[in-house]
């Protein structure tokens, strides 16, 4: 989002963190797994070049950094994991009940989180603050239910429904939000790439940037695989 937007937030965020000067760090549940949703269930290998996105399913910013990547994505394949984290912003008021739809998906089939994520852009200006403010939350919840069936499939739509009264997909949205807050998270799209975080935060990334950032590590690989010696038994 604009950087203003981002600067107000992380300020209110370390304010309601501090006390007299001093930084409370609440301790924060451990997840059973890794927080974030991995692309294509793809491998994960010690040359791996691992990417991890933060979006917010309503933020405009992170629906247009992921056509590009996306592109990145399928040009280099196996060579890049990508997991993405939900973010989901306070200043858009439908960000986490969406964030927490992708969880709920992601529990019931992994195949579908992505599909839904892309229905979340496509339609995103639904979910804006302006269009939604005379709506009630469950009016909110149910809309988002039925955008969440169309990506796994009708048979699903209790299931997604039940999702929301589930306190165990609340609590992993949660665990999200305060993943990326930990990481240093303060707008999105937000990336880092081999764990260091890329510069520009809350704006797209197009795809001759990432070729540009990815190529190097991808030559890199190629020269330590050339220089290790070969042993012969």
């Amino acid at each position: 989002m604009a950087l203003q937007s981002s600067l107000s937030f992380l300020l209110l965020f370390f304010f309601a963190l501090s006390n007299s000067g001093r930084l409370i760090l609440a301790q924060a549940t451990i997840p059973g797994r890794f927080d974030g949703f991995v692309y294509e269930n793809r491998p994960i290998s010690t040359d791996s070049i691992i990417i991890e996105a933060f979006f917010d399913p309503i933020c405009p910013d992170s629906r247009d950094a992921w056509p590009p990547l996306k592109q990145a994505l399928d040009f280099y394949g196996q060579r890049v994991y990508l997991t993405v984290h939900p973010f989901p912003l306070p200043y858009h008021d439908n960000a986490f009940v969406s964030s927490r739809a992708l969880h709920i998906i992601n529990e019931l089939n992994t195949s579908a989180t992505y599909d839904l994520l892309e229905l979340f852009f496509e339609h995103q200006e639904e979910f804006y603050n302006q269009p939604t403010f005379n709506l009630s939350r469950a009016t909110v919840v149910s809309r988002v239910v039925t955008l969440a069936t169309t990506a796994v499939g009708n048979s699903y739509y209790s299931a997604v429904a039940s999702g929301f009264t589930d306190q165990n997909s609340d609590l992993m949205t949660r665990v999200s939000f305060k993943y990326g807050c930990s990481r240093g998270v303060f707008g999105t799209p937000f990336f880092f790439v081999n764990g260091f975080a890329l510069p520009d935060a809350g704006s797209a990334i197009d795809y001759n940037h990432w070729r540009s950032i990815i190529d190097p590590l991808v030559q890199k690989q190629g020269t330590k695989r050339e220089e290790s010696p070969h042993f012969v038994l």
